[in-house]
């Protein structure tokens, strides 16, 4: 069995309020992941738009789909798959939980 990567320490739960997101590009990641808040739940995606290198960090957020701010693809945040086209390819999901008040992300390893 391989090992599991450790998960990234994205930041503090304070930092991500209800409606919230935080990017996260730093060590243990291959490619940015957002972190989003919706009603109290947090998903963890790839953060760029597998159409168009765009920030997903920077799209809209309804219900539990972010929107992409290009080319208005929506992404469920709980799959990873798109709305429709553009966007053809669904983004990762990674499983995030909370430890001691900090938010962590398993990068690669899908919400379950």
């Amino acid at each position: 069995m391989p090992d599991t990567p450790a998960p990234v320490d994205v930041c503090p739960l304070e930092a991500l309020p209800d409606g919230g997101v935080v990017r996260y590009d730093g060590p243990g990641t291959t490619a940015p992941v957002s972190v989003f808040n919706v009603d109290g739940e947090l998903y963890a995606i790839d953060d760029t738009c597998s159409h168009a290198a765009e920030s997903l960090a920077d799209g809209w957020v309804e219900d539990c789909a972010v929107e992409c701010p290009r080319h208005a693809s929506a992404f469920d945040l709980r799959t990873g798959v798109p709305s429709g086209p553009p966007a053809t390819s669904p983004v990762r999901t990674h499983r995030v939980e909370v430890v001691g008040g900090r938010v962590l992300v398993h990068v690669g390893v899908p919400r379950g």
